[in-house]
């Protein structure tokens, strides 16, 4: 079975909006302040836009635009978030593919959230990204780093027996902290990288697989629409065995998820 986009679901994916917007407030606290007055922002992958309308709080005069190439993405975001900001500022959201994706007007600050996982090569486009920064602007990111997680292994093991494994090549697309290090180091920048392990103590029955429902299944999911069947089959598989891999506490269900970070500042 060949691989296809995803489709994706915001619903999903905000149902544990509030653990998935940690990382994001995590990056833009190591965000040095931008050059430009007012700043020039492009957020690559935004997703529903709740955590972009996080950049203007941090730059209330700042013109933002948020990219993806989802379209349920997308009109969640225009409809929760476009618009004026309080502080004089503009929030945008447009269709753009990141492998392909370059800046009309130099930027203050290029970021992107949990996306850059899911683009092969993605590291190759990083040079055309800084070029398009301000002398002094910021390229920032962050990644899953949990690809060796029992969450994904036991996806990866299942997608193997459903005849969907080559739906889940992004696992490949992270590199090592110090291989994103010395690329951003070559490109002319002063970069900070680093890991976090977060330990998510999710609510509810199934919260694992409820979370993974809304990102890195996603392409499962899309490849098996057809087949309500197998569909089935693989999520009662999948549901039993991330049970006995994560197991509820009397408070929750503790769910470890890595996750790594780059901020890098141009110089000049």
């Amino acid at each position: 079975m060949s691989a296809a986009a995803p489709t994706w679901d915001p619903a999903q994916y905000l149902r544990h909006a509030g653990h998935r917007a940690r990382p994001f407030t995590d990056l833009l606290a190591r965000v040095p302040e931008l050059p430009g007055d007012p700043p020039r922002i492009a957020d690559l992958g935004c997703g529903p836009g709740n955590v972009t309308a996080l950049l203007a709080e941090r730059w209330s005069t700042a013109r933002i635009t948020g990219y993806d190439n989802s379209p349920e993405m997308l009109d969640k975001a225009h409809v929760d978030h476009e618009g004026p900001t309080p502080g004089g500022g503009r929030l945008d959201f447009a269709h753009a593919d990141v492998r392909t994706w370059a800046p009309s007007e130099p930027c203050d600050l290029i970021v992107s959230n949990a996306t850059l996982q899911w683009v092969a090569g993605h590291a190759g486009r990083f040079a055309d990204w800084v070029a398009a920064l301000k002398p002094s602007g910021t390229f920032a990111f962050q990644v899953p780093g949990n690809f060796d997680a029992p969450s994904h292994r036991l996806m990866r093991d299942l997608a193997r027996r459903y005849g969907v494994a080559d739906t889940l090549r992004h696992a490949d697309a992270v590199l090592a902290p110090e291989a994103y290090l010395e690329r951003l180091t070559a490109l002319g920048c002063t970069a900070d990288v680093w890991e976090t392990t977060y330990v998510h103590l999710l609510q509810g029955e199934d919260p694992v697989l409820d979370w993974v429902k809304g990102t890195g299944l996603r392409p499962v999911l899309t490849a098996l629409a057809d087949d309500p069947e197998a569909r089935d089959g693989f999520l009662a598989e999948y549901r039993a065995a991330l049970r006995e891999a994560y197991p509820a506490g009397q408070h929750g269900t503790p769910f470890p998820f890595r996750r790594l970070f780059a901020v890098a500042r141009k110089d000049g």
